[in-house]
């Protein structure tokens, strides 16, 4: 199993136990350990027992719950509970924002067992009687369940990359198979996956009778001129077969967007290399088709190995997993010149947030680290813009910062004029140099905040500020379809990782494809620059 996946078992059982009203400390030891399996870098099954223990918050007990998900694939006691619980219950403690003190309530007050009886009540108006929930809760549960439905059948990009593997690995064991080639959102690497899509080259009536025969798939139909199937981890798989002739524009035609496929004509290709040459036009690589222009020079588009310095990463200081001297051996052997170091500020208690002693504790450290090695190493801070867009800390010691980025972690239920007045006000202030993950949104858990986003960039612009595309698959965000806007203005994108982990810094390589599919150049990254042009820019 992976971190992620130990990660989501002891979440579940955290949250079983605190809707049984179970002992306290245990709930917080498993919501703990859960934190820190979605951070840890390192896969837990390379580690040895010692090094397991040695992690904070697993002890005996928790070390042997996680050896039993390894070796039996679960754990007594989650079974436990998930035997005490109905199956609707458990779905609804998985939607973000309705917690388990709340379901709790539903459930044994209302006797609501689903999610779909959750919204019929909400529209019959009967939680507002409910103990600790009355009008305005009842409408933000019925917002967060649509959101729920919305998107209930998506999955994150590496979520279905990685699930992709699988279901390619054992599609290509079959003998009626030839060929097999991702495509949809999933070959257009598009954030959030709607479906997972495949085109082969296959004989159809044998296809048909292999999958019948195979565990992991059921329910094959044939529909039209592809195959829906539903894989048993519930997930809609679509599979385009065709002929090794007409394979190129089948594939165009399936990767999409209609917009871009309409370009080209009808007649059938054996590849699209073949297509693009007929019709006199450059090869656009398939996650940059969304917007892509006739006339797109796509030689000029960001790449990973034109990324010079790594901007947003947290360390043990706050609630990062490794030490910084750790990350910055990373990020020298990832090939990056410079590390940013951007622990949280001090109100940020909820992630071990610095106060002026650590972060003078923390910047002796960095001094010392920067004799010695090769990466060089910022002092930057992710600091908290408070509740009336002012910054966290006083000025004489924000001003010591190399380099600032100001992002909204708290108070985040807000309507567009409050979130777009917060934001300015923030981007308006002399010491913020980049605006972090500017909606906040979380892909498939909340929208984020309603922001005026041309005031945003127009804010940017006056101001000398860049916005990030905060590069963690979960977040994405500034959205990929605002890249343009933002080069219109000549407002720079800084492409961060907002890594928790040595191993997270990774995650640029996410945000490069996302940049791209907004059409982002080297010239308007901002991480592009060198260290010494990037404190350049922040010393507006």
């Amino acid at each position: 199993m992976t971190n992620s996946d130990l990660a989501a078992a002891f979440d579940q059982l955290a949250k079983l136990m605190e809707l049984h009203q179970e002992n306290p400390f245990k709930i917080r030891s498993y919501k703990n350990v859960a934190g820190l399996l979605s951070k840890l870098g390192t896969p837990i099954s390379e580690m040895s027992s010692d090094e397991r223990r040695a992690l904070k918050g697993v002890g005996e007990a928790i070390a042997d719950k996680i050896v039993q998900l390894e070796s039996e694939g679960k754990m007594k006691t989650l079974e436990r509970y998930r035997e005490m619980t109905p199956q609707g219950i458990q779905q609804l403690l998985q939607i973000k924002g309705i917690g388990p003190s709340k379901v709790r309530a539903i459930w044994k007050e209302l006797g609501i067992e689903s999610a779909v009886e959750l919204r019929y009540a909400c529209i019959e108006n009967r939680l507002v009687d409910l103990k600790g929930f009355g009008s305005k809760t009842q409408q933000d549960v019925l917002k967060k369940l649509d959101f729920h439905f919305a998107h209930q059948n998506e999955m994150l990009y590496r979520r279905a990359s990685t699930l992709a593997k699988t279901i390619e690995e054992q599609l290509s064991e079959l003998a009626s198979v030839s060929r097999i080639e991702r495509t949809g959102d999933l070959r257009r690497q598009m954030p959030v996956v709607r479906s997972l899509e495949f085109i082969v080259i296959a004989d159809v009536p044998l296809l048909l009778g292999e999958l019948e025969q195979l565990d992991a798939f059921v329910d094959a139909t044939l529909v039209s001129k592809s195959i829906s199937i539903r894989h048993v981890l519930g997930q809609q798989i679509n599979i385009y077969p065709t002929t090794a002739p007409e394979f190129g524009r089948e594939w165009l035609r399936t990767t999409g967007p209609d917009r871009f496929v309409a370009q080209f004509g009808t007649n059938a290709y054996s590849s699209e290399a073949a297509l693009f040459e007929e019709y006199n036009k450059v090869v656009v690589p398939p996650h940059v088709r969304d917007l892509a222009v006739p006339d797109l020079d796509v030689t000029q588009l960001v790449r990973q190995d034109q990324i010079q310095g790594v901007l947003h990463v947290h360390s043990a200081y706050s609630d990062g997993v490794n030490s910084i001297e750790e990350l910055a051996v990373h990020a020298h052997q990832a090939g990056y010149a410079y590390l940013g170091i951007t622990d949280h500020s001090q109100i940020a208690v909820y992630a071990n947030g610095l106060n002026e002693k650590r972060l003078l504790e923390q910047w002796a450290e960095i001094e010392e680290l920067n004799e010695q090695g090769p990466c060089r190493i910022l002092k930057g801070i992710e600091c908290d813009i408070l509740n009336d867009g002012d910054l966290d800390y006083e000025d004489e010691l924000r001003s010591k910062f190399e380099f600032v980025i100001a992002s909204i972690h708290t108070n985040i239920k807000m309507d567009e004029q409050k979130a777009t007045q917060r934001l300015v006000r923030a981007i308006e202030h002399p010491h913020t140099n980049i605006v972090g993950h500017p909606t906040g949104r979380l892909l498939l858990g909340r929208s984020g905040y309603p922001i005026d986003m041309a005031m945003i960039l127009d804010a940017c612009a006056a101001n000398g500020v860049a916005l990030e595309l905060n590069c963690s698959p979960s977040r994405m965000d500034i959205d990929w379809r605002w890249i343009a806007p933002a080069i219109e203005r000549g407002v720079k994108i800084a492409l961060n990782p907002d890594a928790p982990s040595r191993e997270a810094i990774d995650t640029i390589g996410y945000g490069v494809a996302m940049a791209q599919k907004g059409l982002l150049t080297a010239e308007h990254c901002l991480n592009c620059l060198s260290a010494a042009d990037f404190l350049d820019f922040c010393r507006k």
